[in-house]
């Protein structure tokens, strides 16, 4: 008895990066300096840096350790978007399903 796996392959959007319940940022600083008209990095308190985004407003995006490496692979993420070649670079290991009785 063989199983098949079927695998829809689907586009990968903004909406399937932020994931189904995206964190928002509530308190937006009106001097925060947007970085290509699309989104700022902000310090978060444990010392991490994350961008945050323009368009959903608020919208966590990317989380780094470094500034520097938040905005450019932010940049890198929403170029692959508008692009449409993100899916070319990532790919789904395992589905997080837990098959069976626990």
């Amino acid at each position: 008895m063989t199983s098949e796996t079927k695998t829809e392959k689907k586009k990968a959007t903004l909406a399937t990066s932020l994931g189904p319940n995206p964190t928002m940022e509530k308190n937006i600083p009106e001097d925060v300096v947007w970085i290509d008209d699309c989104f700022y990095v902000k310090k978060t308190r444990f010392g991490m840096h994350t961008s945050i985004l323009k368009n959903p407003l608020g919208a966590h995006f990317i989380t780094g350790l470094e500034e520097h490496v938040v905005i450019d692979m932010t940049r890198w993420h929403l170029k692959c978007l508008q692009d449409g070649t993100l899916d070319d670079h990532t790919y789904v290991v395992n589905s997080g399903v837990v098959g069976g009785k626990l």
